[in-house]
């Protein structure tokens, strides 16, 4: 018998309790495992407290070996299209601390984490408009809802994109239209997002946790090993992109902050932002009849 005992795993239990406030968790008995992010009940409204538990919460399913399959999405008809209104007071307090500790290093774990952490497949669901769309992308498989818009709002706010979108955008959309869309603010709908090869389906939204477990159904009928190992194989572009790409992308960014001695993500900036595309347009700038990329 060994001199030492294995240490516990966590339990699910325990764990979806802890992180009721930040995601609702329910698991069935085979292991698929969907993860609802929410504020209040609602949509997601960004802060650094939740930008820190997404991180947390990514790695301690992967440490859970009774998780077989992840569902991940966010909360009523939008995704993210605001920020808690005093989520990030701890930046004015103390920004080069904070663009540290909150953005350059719970920033770089959230997208590592959901790549390297999980040896587990993963289904992420836009379930509405939203930024910080990484976070969805970056899963294996991604649904996307019918209303559902893609955009990135960090040139628009006056922070430079490279806290991980950067990485989803050159990844899927490729140099070209990744260039636009980061430099433009661009509102990519559904339906284009699945032209341009962003997400893989686009269903009404009432239809797509249902659809996310029809496809984990059709992942758990190989064995346990087949699964994991195949994760193995469709992730390795994502692993080696942030290797390539996260850290560097992380400290321009949080350079150009410090420097400002500005909010990374003041509500103050967010909101004026993210109108244009509730509004239905597509630019923050009009763009010619006929033009193209």
């Amino acid at each position: 018998m060994s001199l030492q005992e294995f240490l516990p795993t966590p339990e699910f239990e325990e764990y979806s309790e802890f992180f009721k406030d930040f995601f609702k968790m329910t698991r069935r008995e085979d292991g698929v495992l969907l993860v609802q992010a929410h504020t209040l009940g609602g949509p997601i409204q960004l802060s650094v407290q939740n930008h820190r538990a997404l991180g947390q919460m990514l790695k301690v399913i992967g440490a859970d070996p009774k998780n077989e399959v992840l569902i991940l999405t966010g909360s009523g008809e939008e995704f993210m299209m605001d920020s808690d209104p005093e989520g990030f007071e701890l930046e004015t307090e103390d920004m080069p601390y904070w663009a540290y500790e909150y953005a350059y290093k719970d920033g770089r774990i959230n997208v590592s984490s959901l790549v390297n952490d999980l040896e587990i497949p993963t289904i992420g669901i836009m379930n509405g408009p939203g930024f910080h769309s990484e976070i969805v992308l970056m899963c294996d498989i991604t649904l996307a809802a019918e209303d559902a818009t893609i955009f990135d709002l960090h040139y628009d706010i006056g922070s430079v994109p490279a806290d991980g979108i950067h990485n989803a955008f050159q990844e899927l959309l490729g140099t070209k239209r990744a260039a636009y869309a980061l430099l433009t603010g661009e509102a990519i709908t559904a339906d284009k997002a699945l032209e341009y090869g962003l997400v893989n389906e686009v269903l009404p939204r009432q239809e797509l946790i249902e659809r996310a477990h029809v496809i984990a159904d059709h992942i758990m009928s190989q064995p346990r090993v087949t699964r994991r190992l195949t994760t193995q194989i469709v992730r390795r572009p994502w692993k080696q992109r942030i290797v390539n790409d996260l850290d560097g992308g992380f400290g321009i960014q949080m350079f150009g902050h410090v420097a400002k001695q500005k909010s990374i993500h003041g509500k103050e900036h967010i909101a004026g932002t993210v109108d244009y595309v509730r509004e239905g347009r597509r630019n923050n700038f009009a763009s010619p009849v006929g033009s193209t990329r």
